[in-house]
């Protein structure tokens, strides 16, 4: 069983003040007279009008490059594999719809930004970005569940209604926008709620602010084009049914304001009618979706990631011993274990995070899929432990899912042998060079092999992967100096790093020219 998290004040933390803003919830860091005033419904639907795609992604760009600098952000493997599972079929599914098409799959980042917030929430951003809080995570109960969201994050930005309400509201409303989302976040790192409500009325956001919920409309459009892309990406309705369900049973108990994506899409009269009655949804004959042992395993891990505190990982590994453990299903108890294992390695108690691990392998060995994420905590916790050989004789080298190649990759770093690595690290940026864990993961391979040259040049690009250009065009210039600096030189390297540095030094330019953030 699940233990009971402790409540506590907490700094409001900068990616829930984005969802509150740009995915419209709108309650977070604003006194109650405030919020009586900003919420009111959008303009209804029309069409992009003015604001190219081009331009939505390069506000979407500059939004996103301040939330890759907030501690919230997290880039981890294992639970961005899951996610990305399930969000490369949305996306299929939307492209053979027709609701993705060329012009915006081309352009836009589709990108999914995780954040450690616990506040149950996801919100999608100019330009294609989507965030997802790991407090959601958390919570759902099987892919169909977060498939459901994912689809109808994506079909907010498939049907363009970001750049419906922008456009509606001039040519001042995208700065107007994102200088709302910087003040936000501001505000979430002073603690000071009056500061940053002074920063945003001084920005006149609160204009924007007042415009910001999604029409009526939009989100009975995001309803049914979202259900139909989930489903047609093979996950069963009774998926949507059963979110459905939750985010009814939550409206009701939403008063302390930790269900923010209720918020930001409020279930009006209208819009439970319309869902039960286009999809057919009778909640007291929707059967239970039985919880599987990797989904169970994935929600523990955001659970423990979202930084609880110490008495909660403790809990965790307590329950693992509990009498209700015995009670639990078997999902259930592999979902225990792993929190209770990787809560144990969190507090550094190696032992017992290996021992609980032990039992979550055998608990999980008849479920292909549960049983790897099993041998990646494994992994995990030996790497912590300062046992890379251990860690290493648990991974395979050549695999090609992101988590495996990146514990391997950090195992043979620690040992001192990274050159079998290097080529399979080198070989996945070159087809995904927007990954900057594996940038800087090769970094450190070519660090322990004594290549200062290859390892600066991969921490210049693993700093063009979050958009900091100005951090990127610093190590070309350092990569450059070694350059100069060396006897022996590698011309073709240089070479690369020459056009790199050029190419850089313009986005650098071109980021100096644009308009401020107001």
């Amino acid at each position: 069983m699940t233990p009971q998290r402790h409540s506590r004040n907490q700094r409001t933390p900068a990616l829930r003040s984005l969802c509150a803003s740009v995915l419209i919830a709108s309650q977070v860091l604003l006194p109650v007279p405030a919020l009586a005033q900003i919420q009111q419904v959008l303009p209804g639907m029309g069409d992009g009008g003015e604001m190219t795609a081009s331009a939505e992604r390069h506000l979407g760009d500059q939004i996103a490059r301040e939330l890759y600098r907030d501690t919230d952000y997290i880039d981890d493997p294992v639970i961005a594999a899951y996610v990305q599972d399930i969000w490369q079929r949305l996306l299929a599914a939307a492209r053979a719809r027709g609701e993705l098409t060329p012009e915006l799959d081309e352009r836009f980042a589709w990108t999914i930004l995780l954040g450690r917030d616990r506040n149950i929430n996801a919100f999608a951003l100019p330009g294609g970005y989507l965030g997802l809080n790991l407090g959601l995570v958390a919570v759902v109960g099987s892919r169909d569940e977060l498939a459901t969201v994912l689809g109808h994050e994506l079909s907010h930005v498939t049907q363009r209604h970001i750049s419906r309400i922008m456009t509606r509201q001039g040519r001042q409303m995208p700065l107007m926008i994102a200088g709302l989302i910087l003040g936000m976040i501001a505000a979430g790192k002073s603690r000071n709620a009056d500061a940053g409500q002074a920063m945003i009325m001084g920005s006149q956001a609160m204009f924007a602010q007042n415009q910001l919920n999604f029409s009526r409309d939009m989100e009975r459009e995001a309803d049914r084009i979202g259900f139909g892309v989930m489903t047609q990406a093979g996950f069963a309705p009774q998926g949507a049914a059963t979110m459905f369900e939750k985010l009814q049973y939550a409206s009701r108990l939403n008063d302390n304001g930790s269900y923010p994506y209720l918020r930001s899409h409020p279930l009006t009269t209208e819009r439970i009618s319309d869902m039960q009655g286009r999809f057919q949804f009778n909640m007291d004959t929707v059967p239970p979706q039985p919880l599987a042992m990797d989904h169970a395993m994935i929600a523990a891990r955001a659970r423990v990631l979202t930084r609880p505190g110490v008495d909660v990982l403790r809990l965790w590994i307590d329950s693992a011993s509990s009498g209700e453990f015995a009670k639990s299903s078997p999902a259930q108890q592999a979902g225990t274990l792993y929190a209770a294992a990787l809560s144990a390695k969190e507090i550094r108690d190696y032992k017992a995070a290996r021992a609980l691990a032990e039992r979550l392998t055998v608990r999980v060995a008849d479920d292909p899929a549960a049983a790897r994420q099993a041998r990646w905590l494994s992994a995990e916790i030996e790497l912590a432990a300062g046992a890379a050989p251990k860690a290493a004789a648990l991974l395979d080298a050549k695999s090609k899912d992101r988590p495996e190649m990146l514990l391997a990759a950090e195992a043979a770093a620690a040992m001192r042998q990274p050159a079998p690595m290097i080529q399979v690290l080198r070989d996945w940026v070159a087809t995904n060079p927007r990954d900057a864990t594996a940038w800087r993961t090769l970094s450190s391979l070519y660090g322990a092999q004594n290549d200062t040259l290859r390892a600066v040049r991969a921490d210049a690009e693993a700093n063009v992967a979050i958009l900091d250009y100005p951090a990127a065009r610093d190590r070309f210039k350092a990569a450059q100096e070694i350059i100069r600096q060396s006897k022996v030189v590698d011309h073709y390297e240089a070479s690369i790093i020459d056009t790199r540095a050029r190419a850089v030094d313009v986005l650098v330019k071109e980021q100096a020219a644009e308009p401020p953030l107001k």
